[in-house]
This record gives structure tokens, sequence and C-alpha cells, in this order.
């Protein structure tokens, strides 16, 4: 793990703020969380204020390590205590029955709790000095895209947060694997830095990945992850067709091209090449999708990835950021 990047005296800042309820934005590998303490109600409750995020939707409490999960769960079940001995400090998220600790307003009103271990060390810095549990959501306004640097923080939130603990950018990019291990099957609620073929792996069975779930978790809102420009995802091979017949009708088009497409259109807003690697391109998207913001576009042309590896995370991600825009 990368060496800690971030000052002590910045990380006692922030763990001060914390256990004086105020809220603190903070680096994980997967993107940047607008951080609370966990068992203080009222902190948590702003957080919500501060993203504009309906109260129902559960947030994950990050914990300092592996061996404390079961102070913040009814029980671990061995498969619970398998993957959190492979995958923490990591980007995987376990949904389990909550300890009577985690109060309600950090779950959405369920009696279950998602918990993980950031695989950051800035972050891990910061649960160690604070002493406790942190909610984290996404640092950002409910339902756009998610913040990979302290910058995009700043620049989305502004003064709503009290502190921006820079920890450089994110190596993930994209949010943590959910899963939830409540039941005699494990499933994934929602893809992410975690594959499941690594899942897999680890179990020795098929995890099944739902296209829905009646448990809530973050990051299922029909618009999520999305930028100001409208995402348009069609295949493959029609993205450059797609896209220069949206310029001519008059938009501002930016188009994420695929390693097949060539040099792609020819006149267009904005082109941005997608990485042959599913890594290169996890870590980039949401700059990608904030580039063609800032670059004034108002359409976003786009195709889904192989949904394999992390590639279903990025093709979750951009069918998230091409959901309807009539709420959230």
């Amino acid at each position: 793990m990368a060496p800690v990047t971030a000052s002590t005296y910045d990380i006692d800042k922030a763990a001060g703020l914390l256990r004086a309820g105020r809220l603190v934005a903070l680096p994980t590998e997967t993107v940047y969380g607008l951080g609370a303490n966990a068992e203080d109600a009222a902190a948590v409750t702003r957080v919500f204020q501060a993203k504009g995020r309906p109260p129902s939707h559960p947030l994950i409490v990050h914990i300092g390590g592996a061996e404390l999960l079961g102070e913040w769960v009814e029980e671990v079940p061995a498969t619970a205590r398998l993957l959190a001995e492979r995958f923490w400090p990591g980007p995987l998220t376990l949904v389990l029955r909550r300890a009577p600790r985690v109060p309600l307003e950090a779950t959405g009103g369920l009696e279950t709790v998602a918990v993980r271990v950031p695989g950051h060390p800035v972050a891990l810095a910061l649960l160690a000095a604070f002493g406790g549990g942190v909610v984290a959501p996404s640092a950002n306004r409910f339902g756009s895209v998610s913040p990979t640097t302290a910058e995009h923080v700043r620049a989305e939130l502004g003064d709503v947060v009290d502190f921006v603990l820079d920890g450089g950018p994110c190596d993930v990019g994209v949010e943590s694997t959910i899963v939830d291990v409540t039941g005699d099957t494990p499933s994934v609620l929602r893809p992410g830095g975690v594959t499941r073929e690594d899942l897999e792996a680890v179990l020795g069975r098929p995890v099944a990945v739902p296209s829905t779930s009646h448990v809530r978790v973050p990051g299922q809102h029909p618009s999520h992850y999305a930028p100001e420009a409208r995402v348009v995802l069609v295949e493959p091979e029609k993205v450059v067709v797609e896209a220069e017949l949206a310029q001519e009708q008059g938009h501002k088009v930016g188009v994420l091209l695929p390693p097949s497409s060539g040099d792609g259109p020819a006149a267009v807003h904005a082109v941005v090449p997608v990485p042959g690697s599913m890594a290169d391109y996890a870590r980039s998207l949401y700059g990608f999708l904030r580039e063609f913001d800032q670059r004034g576009c108002d359409l976003v042309v786009a195709s889904l990835p192989p949904e394999e590896g992390l590639g279903l995370a990025i093709a979750n991600r951009l069918r998230r950021a091409a959901g309807p825009r009539d709420s959230g």
C-alpha cells in the first residue's frame, strides 16, 4: 500500500472535526467520501443534507480493520469473515445485520448495515486517529459524478465540507462492490472494484449479480453517477455515426471513443479515447465525465464495455449515468 501522503497535523485535525460532529471529505481507493461520525445521528443527518440525498438511502460505515467488524454487526457469518480476510482493506462492502451502535439514520431505517475497510493509507490513518466508524458516501451532490480528487470535492461541495483531507487521486476510481451476506447465498448488489470473478475464486462457487434487489444499497437510484450532459448509450460500432448525427442536430457532443473505433468522429465538440485497460478506464471514468461538462458538452455518446471483470462495474456506472433525469 502507498505511503500516507497527508500530514499528521491534517489527519489529527480531521479526526477532531469528526469527533465534534463536523463533515470531513476523505480519500479512499475508490472515490472521495463525505465523512461523519457513524454513531452521531445528527452528524449523519448533516451528510444527507449536504449531499441532497434522500434519507432512505443507506450509507456505508468505514472501519479501521476486519477485526472490528463484529463490533458493528449482529453476527459475522463464515462467508463474511472469509471475504473480509481476503479483500480488506479494499473496495468491497459487506451488508450484514446491524449492531445496536449503528444508528438507523446511517442505514436508511434498515436493520442491515453496509460496512467496509478502505484500502487507502490516509483513510486508514484517519480511522485510527478517530477511533471509530465513519459513514462516507461519495463527496458530491446526490446523483452526480463521484469525485476522484480533492479538487473535485472542493469544486462541487465548497464550504458545505468543513475540511478536505487530500490523499491524491483515487487508484480504483469506481465505488466498492457491495455484497449481501445476510443469507445463505451471497449476491452482488452493486458491481465495483472487486470483480465477480474475484469473489467466485475465493468462495469457490458462482455469485449472482441480480439486476434488481429488495435490499436498499448506495448507487441504486435510476439516475446516478451522472454528469450535467445527457449520456446516450449505443452499440460500439454506432458510436461515431450517432455522435456525428447529434452534432449535426445542434448538440455539443462528447464522445467516449471505444478502442476499436479508430480515429473517431471528425467534427464533434470533444473526444476522449477509452483506455484499453479496464483498470485504467475505471480509474478515469468519472474524470472523463467531468471533463465533458467542463468543455461545455450537452450530450455524451458512449458504449458499454464487455461486462466481465471491472467492465461490469463500468457498465453499471454508465447505465446509471444514462438513467432518467426526472428525479434525484
